[in-house]
């Protein structure tokens, strides 16, 4: 360990990571994290969902292809595994948006109010979670 590090150590008042662990997020919280993850992995994936859009929707030769991927794979990698990286991508976009008019709707009506963060975190997380399902059975039945 460094001295700056050992000195941070000792000091009274600074938080470690195991400290940081034993936080009890509220759903508000935890909306808001997943909010932020589900933003960074549409950002991260896009160049998938680009070549996605393009691959599907070029000539019916690329759509075939397209197609044969989610269902056989390509070389060592099997059709599942990109299926599993769609399904991420719906929960991504479906998580992202609800929130972002949770939001929205907050901002707007300057409902910022205890209960209402908890129900609507409640209603935000339930409705992405269904919706991911319902689209998710979709994608791999």
């Amino acid at each position: 360990m460094t001295d700056t590090i050992k000195q941070m150590a000792r000091r009274p008042g600074t938080m470690r990571l195991i400290d940081a662990l034993q936080y009890r997020l509220p759903l508000a919280g935890w909306v808001s994290i997943l909010h932020r993850a589900s933003g960074a992995l549409m950002f991260v994936l896009l160049p998938f969902i680009v070549w996605m859009l393009d691959t599907s929707l070029s000539t019916e030769i690329s759509h075939s292809q397209f197609i044969a991927l989610f269902l056989g794979g390509v070389g060592f990698l099997p059709g599942w595994v990109f299926k599993w990286v769609a399904l991420a991508l719906i929960w991504a976009y479906l998580h992202h948006f609800i929130a972002g008019l949770r939001h929205l709707w907050m901002d707007a009506t300057h409902s910022v109010d205890l209960e209402f963060g908890r129900r609507s975190a409640v209603v935000t997380l339930a409705l992405s979670a269904a919706l991911t399902l319902l689209l998710g059975a979709k994608l791999f039945f």
